[in-house]
């Protein structure tokens, strides 16, 4: 009878142990967010061809910042497509754009890009080779619109099979190379009702960003001299191209005694047009940056002071004209940790035999020894940089406006700098478009933490104001219009 009651109690055991696994996996596998973020994976991924189209298409358009005509429209219009309702010529911008869906609270937004840089024509191989064109995505930017679009559109479908509540917006933002077009949206208020806003950038790695930028004021400063005959009558004529030449030397002499922090650059964008005419006009365009916006102002105004003396003793005038301007990027600790766990989730980039080909090709390029090609499929610990990084943007603005967090996708070969040749010729293969949608997905997943969970936007919310502080927001840029016409 005990043989017996063994042999049922065992039986029993086995045929239902499987089923409690069984169950125990269907339980976790159900976890509503997680269930939405598998299918929000599957979804993005089923439009990488769609996606990949629209990504090369802007970058075969490389327009560069306020001129953005076909870029712009060519995401407006996907929105559009996808049943958004989208605003043009916002903050008085013509390439600009908001794109709304959904209503109520929360309200996430996320930032695309679509600007090119001046100078960095290249095909889409791994020696340089120009297209011909007179500009190029050495930042990716056309990578950084597409997916952050894709990303949008995915959250509006999981609000239109009521999965998710609130509101979406994507911003179309030009100009992010110098012409500070986020600073005009945010000092127009099209961040005032937005709770937490969401952004990537192109690069060399998988990370979430904790490292700061550096604030910036950009200006060109024109001369005005007198004409003349440089061999027959030099003594009749006054030289806009010396005094130019005049502030850059007091300001390469500024450079030992400004703190070293302190990043000063700038380019001759006009210095005469014939060697045997004394130049009657001469510009040249800086940029001031620093990781204190007020260390900025300072050191900015002793720019303006070096221009002044320039003019003074090549007895020529000078003016001047703000062109951008950017503050510091607040950090929030609270959406980074919430973002990091999504790129760990979404992994890093796999190359093919063909893009491991090229990645070598690509960086026997470069003047230093590069990472491996294999840290592409990696994702970078969490952690917070104590310095504000070699680099300055807009975002910088936003991150004023409301908690902000973002990450870098490795759509450059490992290794690859920014603003160079590399860059625009990996942003042209799938090598990029690949990184692209790591970054699509990762912000999608962490808008889906955000929209069902309203403990990480109060978090975040305290962290933001305590690290703002008492600061009142005041662009850097002043009162001034839109550059529209700054890279002319």
């Amino acid at each position: 009878m005990k043989n017996i009651f063994y042999t049922i109690l065992l039986s029993f055991i086995f045929i239902t142990t499987p089923s409690l696994l069984i169950a125990q996996k269907k339980k976790l596998t159900q976890n509503p967010n997680e269930v939405v973020k598998l299918e929000a994976i599957n979804n993005l991924q089923e439009q990488y061809n769609n996606y990949k189209n629209i990504a090369l298409q802007i970058w075969d358009y490389a327009e560069v910042g306020y001129k953005e005509v076909k870029s712009s429209a060519l995401l407006q219009q996907t929105l559009q497509q996808a049943g958004f309702k989208v605003t043009a010529n916002v903050a008085d911008m013509p390439t600009a754009f908001v794109a709304s869906y959904g209503n109520g609270k929360p309200v996430v937004a996320i930032l695309a890009e679509f600007d090119a840089l001046p100078g960095l024509s290249q095909q889409a191989v791994p020696e340089k080779i120009s297209n011909g064109k007179n500009a190029g995505h050495g930042c990716g930017h056309h990578l950084f619109g597409t997916a952050s679009i894709a990303a949008g559109i995915e959250i509006k479908k999981l609000m239109d099979e009521k999965k998710l509540n609130g509101t979406i917006k994507i911003f179309g933002c030009p100009a992010e190379e110098g012409g500070s077009g986020k600073v005009y949206m945010v000092r127009a208020g099209l961040f005032n009702d937005v709770d937490v806003v969401i952004h990537w950038h192109p690069g060399s790695e998988n990370s979430v960003t904790m490292t700061s930028a550096l604030a910036n004021t950009s200006a060109k400063f024109r001369f005005h001299g007198i004409a003349a005959h440089a061999a027959a009558s030099p003594d009749k004529g006054r030289s806009a191209l010396d005094a130019v030449e005049a502030m850059d030397y007091m300001v390469n002499m500024m450079r030992e005694h400004v703190p070293q922090e302190t990043r000063i650059h700038y380019v001759i964008t006009n210095g005469g047009k014939a060697p045997n005419v004394v130049p009657d006009f001469a510009e040249v365009y800086y940029y001031v940056r620093h990781p204190k916006r007020d260390m900025v102002q300072s050191i900015f105004e002793r720019v303006v002071k070096a221009a002044n003396g320039a003019a003074l003793g090549t007895e020529t005038t000078m003016d001047y004209e703000i062109i951008g301007g950017t503050h510091d990027l607040l950090l929030n600790n609270t959406l980074a940790e919430t973002m990091q766990k999504n790129l760990e989730q979404v992994g890093g980039v796999t190359y093919t035999n063909e893009e491991i080909a090229f990645a070598k090709k690509l960086q026997s390029s470069f003047v230093s020894t590069p990472p491996a090609i294999a840290s592409a499929e990696t994702i970078k610990p969490l952690k917070i940089q104590q310095d504000a990084g070699g680099g300055s943007t807009d975002v910088g603005d936003v991150s004023y406006a409301a908690p902000t967090v973002g990450l870098r996708a490795a759509t450059w070969v490992p290794g690859t700098p920014a603003h160079s040749w590399q860059a625009t010729a990996c942003g042209g293969t799938e090598i990029g478009t690949k990184g692209m949608m790591v970054a699509a997905k990762t912000m999608a997943l962490t808008a889906i933490d955000v929209f069902t969970t309203p403990a990480i936007i109060e978090k975040a919310k305290e962290e933001f104001i305590k690290a703002k502080g008492d600061y009142q927001y005041k662009a850097l840029l002043g009162d001034r219009k839109p550059a529209l016409n700054y890279r002319d």
